[in-house]
């Protein structure tokens, strides 16, 4: 965490040490609410307090007071307020509530809007919530629903920048929720689309496959109709390129190993791609690009 108060900022050792330092942290995570002494009790020394706990508080808040608001001891942020203490809303700054407004109306703009407030908000995430503090539950469970919303708004980053065809940017921000959430199909789908907007046909098709190998590893299931649709597409794009005679080859094959299997409709748009109609010539195409597949790796 980092404190500034005019010019100067303020470390662990100039709040007073790591328990002053959590309870402003406590206090901050709950800007503009009354925190009982009680509650800030249970919290600081996770219901296993000592029995000069409540005192023990109180000259924490006091060291808090002289270093936050020197010579302004009750008009500064920290107040006292209903036997508790709270952070004055308008007298600070805090990045996370500064994330949280702008990822609350992003949510309510369109594209053109919300991406640059998506852009914004997540600058402000960029590092983790409380790194300082690795054991406390409160801060675990903070950390946890901070993890939550970042992913929300990488996520409508990469569909704002799909809307907007910026498509490279769509990938980065979809990559960015698929390393955090391996099982958010949502976000499978911006890093597909991403890929097809940008003419990477190939990687698109590799990146469904991942997608589609996890999905039956860890749910026992396929990606939905939205990323199949995606893989038709693809699927008709890479044929009309270099690959359409192997994509053909293979449906043919496929063909003769499930011959009562109703066309699809990708297979019926590749119809018109030349083919070799005999069975043995499909499997020298495929034969063929592999090799060459495997000699250029």
């Amino acid at each position: 965490m980092r404190i500034s108060c005019g010019n100067t900022v303020l470390t662990a050792e100039k709040l007073g040490g790591p328990k002053p330092r959590q309870v402003l942290e406590i206090l901050l995570l709950n800007v503009g609410s009354p925190m009982s002494k009680d509650r800030l009790v249970d919290m600081l020394w996770g219901g296993r307090a000592p029995g000069e706990a409540l005192a023990t508080l109180e000259s924490y808040v006091s060291i808090l007071r002289r270093n936050l608001q020197p010579g302004c001891a009750k008009s500064g942020p920290l107040r006292t307020a209903n036997g508790g203490y709270m952070i004055d809303r308008e007298l600070v700054d805090v990045d996370l509530y500064r994330f949280q407004r702008l990822l609350r109306a992003a949510e309510f703009a369109n594209p053109a809007n919300a991406y640059p407030l998506l852009t914004e908000a997540l600058t402000l995430a960029s590092g983790p919530l409380l790194g300082d503090e690795l054991t406390p539950e409160w801060a675990e469970e903070a950390r946890v629903d901070h993890a939550g919303m970042v992913l929300h708004a990488q996520l409508l980053a990469a569909q704002a920048a799909l809307a907007l065809r910026r498509p490279e940017e769509a990938v980065l921000w979809a990559q960015r929720c698929i390393a955090a959430a391996p099982l958010n199909e949502a976000a499978w789908a911006a890093l597909i689309i991403g890929l097809e907007q940008c003419d990477r046909h190939a990687d698109g098709l590799q990146a469904y496959d991942r997608c589609r190998r996890l999905f039956n590893e860890e749910l026992g299931c396929s990606p939905g109709p939205a990323l199949q649709e995606v893989y038709g597409r693809l699927l008709y794009a890479t044929a009309e390129s270099g690959l359409s005679e192997v994509l053909a080859a293979l449906l043919v094959l496929n063909e003769r190993l499930a011959p009562t299997a109703p066309r699809t409709q990708v297979a019926h748009r590749i119809a018109s791609v030349p083919v070799e109609s005999h069975y043995a010539a499909a499997g020298d195409i495929v034969k063929t690009f592999l090799t060459k597949a495997l000699m250029a790796g």
